[in-house]
């Protein structure tokens, strides 16, 4: 790690907690359903459109059953959407229908958070199905993320006193609030902010226009370039803010249009971690003890940090192979030598492999930098950090409550070995929660290693590899970890827009989304049903460095118990061949 590292990763930490503050205190005020008169004002034609009052809370399965239903709509929309764009307006480059598979593997992708791209966007979709359908998704699927996160805090904070047995807030109150108060404005916010950085908002036509090196040749007509234009900036915002990533363009956050500047490049990974590590502190004040948020959020940082520690190292390496013939240092002698290959040199190594941790750890997906073309063991990094579970503060809402889902492993743990009922927060953990986080905690691999498999054996599988190799399943092995763990980016070296793929994969990014949240939501009822236990001189300790340092441990065993062959099978032996 160089000094300037050093002062990015330091810089970008400092901000990120300062920041986080605020939004966590407002979270805390949504998720106790504490909202101003004048809020519940705007509010009340939305509820009496829906049939429901926000005081009315639900149990877990109606509570789910509401999400699902939600959600399931989205998808047939978004997908009806792709499919009649051609004959809509707003689309002045004339875009024509999306094919049924890919339009499925989109609408599955933007419902579940995940927005893996299968498509350039620019070549693809019209300037209503980004606005109207993505967009729109971008917002729902983040305020799902984080209405499960709530339920699940409250289930922790609520004490069964006879009346509330079981119940865990009303589904289309915090979908509504979310979106009106949390994500609307600060999306509105760093719009503005991206915009005064140079990212586009429009809703002009595609522009002609001469390149440089053909303004002054006989060739001028023939070196034209077609710049694509559109409302970039508003949906630029919410991709970080509600960590969705998927670009307008299709270079995504390399895109001078989408991230011009070293500033806006910062926003961006700020927006990415605000919301994940709001909520970390808005669960301590929710539960009254903010030395649990801050055990939290201690325990991402620390995983988080490591990932940078080993992923800026690994790029600055570069590759051996290039040393000899002084390509390497000649393409990066600004940066004092490395791989440069896939990244912009407007950024350099320091801020794309501290992007490519962020986005990872975030289950967001943007990159400002080429995956595909980062060194084995640089690649590897942000491989493993999806594989954690997305829970090295994860998606919005996601990562909070996959943490506590390993939370509550970690005491089930510590209390088989020192002999006492394992409970969190004054709440036991017993047989039927033990048997629920098994669920949560296992879909995302089986998913994973089971897909992979599935897609190096069939011959549909193997033609959209273009590297053969450990570099080859690397590409696999990083699609299905991105879709069921539903961060959305990739090697992109795997011709993914395929039949095989778009199915494949969308079916791994809905059951990774869903049959993880249903779990959870269980969890969260029957927490609720729970009375809150006193603490006393046998209770478990769950905010010092020793519990901070079990969920690490517990976090890090379970992804390396699940996915240390594969990760040797694909990026081990690709270092090993290349350092041979």
């Amino acid at each position: 790690m160089t000094s300037s590292a050093w002062s990015l990763l330091a810089l970008f930490l400092a901000a990120l907690l300062v920041l986080a503050w605020p939004v966590g205190k407002f979270l805390a005020a949504l998720c106790n359903e504490r909202v101003p008169r004048w809020m519940q004002r705007i509010e009340a034609p939305l509820y009496k459109l829906a049939g429901t009052e926000p005081g009315q809370s639900m149990q877990w399965p109606r509570y789910a059953f509401a999400l699902l239903a939600f959600n399931a709509v989205g998808a047939i929309f978004l997908y009806a959407l792709q499919r009649l764009q051609g004959w809509l307006p707003l689309n002045p480059a004339g875009m024509s229908a999306v094919s049924p598979d890919s339009a499925f593997n989109t609408a599955v992708s933007f419902v579940s958070n995940t927005n893996w791209q299968g498509y350039a966007g620019e070549s693809t979709m019209s300037y209503l199905t980004q606005m109207l359908g993505l967009t729109v998704q971008n917002f729902f699927s983040a305020a799902t993320g984080i209405a499960v996160a709530f339920a699940l805090v409250r289930g922790f904070a609520r004490r069964d006193d006879g009346k509330s047995r079981g119940l865990v807030g009303n589904f289309w109150a915090d979908i509504t609030r979310i979106t009106l108060w949390l994500l609307l404005p600060l999306s509105f916010v760093l719009a503005v902010a991206f915009a005064g950085q140079g990212v586009i908002q429009n809703f002009d036509a595609y522009k002609t226009v001469q390149t440089v090196e053909a303004a002054a040749g006989p060739q001028a007509k023939t070196q034209a370039q077609t710049l694509a234009m559109g409302p970039v900036a508003s949906q630029e915002a919410i991709k970080m803010i509600g960590t969705n990533g998927g670009g307008f363009f299709n270079a995504n956050s390399a895109h001078p249009y989408e991230n011009p500047t070293a500033l806006s490049n910062l926003l961006q990974m700020i927006a990415i971690f605000l919301i994940p590590a709001g909520l970390c502190l808005a669960f301590g004040r929710v539960v009254g003890d903010m030395r649990q948020g801050w055990a939290v959020l201690a325990a991402m940082t620390v995983m988080f940090v490591l990932a940078v520690i080993a992923i800026i190292p690994a790029e600055h390496a570069g590759n051996p192979l290039l040393g000899p013939l002084g390509v390497d240092q000649a393409a990066s002698a600004l940066q004092g030598g490395g791989n440069m290959e896939g990244k912009e040199v407007r950024f350099g190594i320091d801020a794309s492999a501290l992007f490519a941790a962020v986005t990872t750890a975030a289950s967001c997906g943007a990159v400002n930098a080429m995956h595909d073309s980062l060194t084995p063991l640089g690649g590897m990094v942000p491989l493993v950090l999806m594989q954690l579970g997305e829970v090295v503060f994860g998606g919005v809402g996601s990562g909070l409550y996959g943490m506590l889902i390993f939370a509550m492993l970690a005491v089930f743990i510590a209390g088989l070995m020192i002999g006492r009922t394992p409970e969190y927060l004054g709440k036991k953990i017993e047989v039927r929660e033990m048997k629920l986080i098994s669920i949560a905690i296992l879909v995302t691999p089986i998913l994973v290693l089971a897909g992979t498999a599935v897609a190096v054996i069939a011959s549909a599988g193997k033609a959209g590899i273009a590297n053969p190799g450990a570099h080859g399943f690397s590409e696999i092995l990083y699609a299905l970890s991105s879709a069921a763990n539903n961060n959305g980016s990739a090697f992109a070296g795997l011709s993914a827009n395929t039949p095989f793929y778009n199915g494949l994969l969308a079916l791994a990014m809905w059951l990774g989304r869903f049959a993880m949240i249903v779990p959870v939501l269980a969890i969260a009822g029957s927490l609720a049903a729970k009375q809150r236990l006193p603490v006393t001189g046998g209770t478990l300790p769950t905010h010092g460095p020793l519990f901070v340092s079990l969920l690490i441990g517990t976090v890090l065993l379970v992804g390396l118990l699940n996915y240390v062959p594969a990760l040797a099978l694909g990026p081990a032996v690709e270092h090993l061949v290349l350092w041979k």
